[in-house]
């Protein structure tokens, strides 16, 4: 196979074009610049992964910059959690800056404006401004106050500093062209009157500079050669720019903006303001619920900082806002903890089973492998009893010729111990089963080498130990929302949309002791069940387990409930959704992958084959004529009809014209996946 270079995003390019241009590696100096304002979500996480990851890259530093210009909102409490949450994620800044810390330049620089005359004291209230504004196609009107003599507007500016005005009484705004096609370049708003206590400055201050003033400012202090921002503040470069106009030294560096897509994420809303909107109306219990799509809400769930920058790498970096399917999140963190949480046994909805010619008050210890994807991660010891717990839905008195697991006349294998029978049932007075009797092979324990050890049932189960067994609480998260974009309705509340299943809470669940010593950082999959980790609320004999992910993504399969008043009965079935988005997120990698290679091309296809589960023979065969130059894509379907062929897919006369057209193909890629499918 082809040697392919390695891509790099768009953002890169601009890096490595200023690059051979002269600009010099040494003055590269990169920013992550949040608002403390609320907790850190998901898609800030590409932003952190971009700026610190260029860091890496380039050798730069990289500033962490709080831009605390609105003590209304602004708490330390969210300082701290930032700070915890980059430094979770794996990454280091150069100096931890605040814009707070450079107000007094800010305001020096503002009062240079206004002796030259570019800014200007304005007293009409908010609507008044916003109706002299205009429209984006006819020009604002000039304020009765633009002109107002350059000493009055220092005067009442040097008032609105020392706090002589109430809030909302007086601004001051930059002189630019009220008729500028801009809208953000008609003499916008620089300070503003505010008299509430800063988290840092405390009362010293009762003025503080709009955004958009602190922001290029700040960057130009810092030095910062490259300003990332999200697409939203593209129309705010041509302000970004003047703004830098009136101070820059050209002896010193001039900070460049450039806009990247903010990272949008299905079934679930990304505005910091509908977060805590969320928290605030206890529809959630904290900004690090396992529900909220927080990084800390994510690291109480037991995402690991390695998923989330998996996700972010398999993401990308777009020019184009677009939605990524939490399913894609979902996988990252299936995939990691594959390869590194310890296998467990843990009962949720138990029902006791009795091995009735296993001897009474005698108990064995067996071992249970580690992690089978880790050949060096041992084993721990698991005891085994005559009474065990197994799941409910495990057993049926009469289970059919389609049911694998345990019914009354049947065989199935206890993980790691032995095949048991099903004899008998023991039920209560309103028919519940309460007792399940079985008989056990002795010669047939896991691993001893005998025949009995090798014979083949059809289902296996895990159990746990009734006397050894500990008491647990377990929590098991399903997506907040019921709506794939639950905000984006303009009739309809996103709380309308709220999933009332979203949390599951059992009370009385039972795990075997080796997770008596479970500790936060531990992962765990709790073998047939999903991965889960234990919750900070724990005590000690108090655990509190979280489920972070099932095994496999179930959420694409379910069937459609009854129409509610959020849902028409045209509203296509999650299954269809989940069939559409899986094509979709097929397409999309497939479109990146001849620009990648090593372990991103090799990611890049297991997401492929994993979304291809979800995927139907009749949506794949369209796409068995794109065109040839769309190779990418082309390889991606390959990958997909290998998933479908490996699950019994006929191979018609259609299938073996595109596998012999790939065959022939001049991409390596393609030529392999073809020929493997002979």
């Amino acid at each position: 196979m082809k040697e392919l270079q390695e891509s790099i995003n768009f953002i890169e390019h601009i890096i490595e074009e200023d690059l051979a241009n002269g600009f010099p590696k040494e003055k590269l100096r990169f920013r992550f610049p949040p608002e403390p304002n609320g907790y850190l979500h998901i898609g800030h996480a590409a932003s952190i992964c971009l700026n610190f990851g260029l860091g890496e890259k380039y050798n730069a530093p990289v500033n962490l910059r709080f831009d605390d210009t609105n003590p209304a909102k602004e708490e330390q409490e969210y300082v701290d959690a930032i700070k915890n949450d980059i430094a979770w994620l794996g990454f280091k800044w150069a100096n931890e800056c605040y814009a707070s810390d450079y107000f007094q330049q800010l305001y020096d620089w503002a009062v240079d404006l206004i002796k030259v005359g570019k800014a200007y004291v304005d007293q009409q209230s908010s609507e008044e401004i916003a109706s002299q504004k205009g429209t984006p196609t006819s020009p604002g009107t000039d304020s009765p106050f633009r002109n107002r003599p350059i000493g009055e507007s220092l005067d009442l500016f040097e008032r609105m500093k020392n706090g002589e005005f109430p809030a909302g009484s007086y601004v001051l705004r930059a002189k630019v062209d009220m008729s500028s096609p801009n809208m953000h370049m008609r003499d916008p708003i620089l300070y503003r009157v505010i008299h509430a206590h800063h988290h840092r400055t405390g009362g010293d201050w009762c003025v503080y500079p709009m955004y958009d003033w602190a922001h290029g400012e700040s960057d130009y202090i810092e030095q910062v050669s490259h300003s990332l921002c999200t697409l939203e503040f593209k129309a705010h470069r041509e302000l970004y720019d003047w703004y830098l106009d009136q101070i820059w030294d050209p002896k010193l560096l001039r900070p460049k903006q450039r806009e990247f897509a903010r990272r949008n994420l299905s079934y679930t809303v990304m505005s910091k303001r509908k977060l805590l909107e969320l928290v605030q109306k206890n529809i959630v219990a904290s900004w690090d619920d396992p529900r909220m799509p927080t990084i800390s809400g994510l690291r109480r769930r037991g995402y690991t900082p390695t998923s989330i920058r998996k996700f972010s790498d398999l993401a990308g970096i777009a020019k184009r806002d677009n939605v990524t399917d939490v399913s894609l999140l979902e996988f990252c963190i299936r995939e990691d903890l594959n390869k590194t949480a310890t296998r467990v046994m843990a009962v949720l909805n138990p029902v006791k089973l009795v091995i009735t010619n296993y001897p009474e008050g005698q108990s064995e210890t067996l071992h249970l492998e580690n992690n089978p994807e880790e050949p060096n991660s041992g084993t721990h010891e698991v005891p085994f009893s005559r009474e065990l717990y197994i799941e409910r839905e495990d057993f049926k008195e009469d289970g059919g010729k389609n049911f694998f697991r345990l019914s009354l006349g049947n065989e199935v294998r206890l993980k790691s111990a032995y095949i048991i029978k099903g004899e008998s049932v023991v039920k209560d007075d309103a028919g519940k089963i309460q007792e399940i009797h079985c008989t056990y092979d002795p010669d047939s324990r896991s691993g001893s080498g005998t025949a009995a050890s090798e014979r083949k049932v059809k289902g296996t189960l895990h159990w746990v130990s009734i006397p050894h067994a500990i008491k647990a609480e377990v929590r098991e998260y399903d997506r907040l929302f019921l709506d794939e974009a639950p905000d984006a309705h303009e009739d309809k509340s996103f709380l309308e949309f709220v999933n009332p299943d979203s949390l599951n809470v059992i009370k009385e669940a039972y795990l075997e002791p080796y997770l008596s010593h479970a500790t936060l950082a531990d992962k765990f999959q709790f073998q047939r069940l999903g991965y889960f980790t234990l919750d900070p609320d724990s005590k000690d004999g108090q655990l509190v387990f979280n489920k972070t992910v099932g095994l496999r993504d179930t959420w694409a399969k379910q069937s459609t409930k009854t129409p509610t008043q959020n849902q028409t009965k045209s509203k296509p079935t999650n299954q269809q959704q989940g069939q559409r988005k899986a094509l979709n997120e097929i397409q999309q990698i497939g479109k990146k992958l001849t620009n990648l290679s090593g372990d991103k091309l090799e990611t890049a296809i297991k997401s492929i084959k994993e979304f291809s589960q979800e995927v139907t023979y009749e949506e794949l065969e369209p796409l068995f004529n794109t065109a040839a130059k769309k190779v990418g894509t082309r390889i991606a379907v390959m990958l997909a009809l290998g998933v479908l062929l490996e699950k019994g897919q006929d191979k018609t006369q259609v299938v073996i014209d595109f596998i012999e057209a790939g065959k022939a193909d001049g991409n390596d890629i393609l030529r392999t996946e073809a020929e493997k499918l002979i």
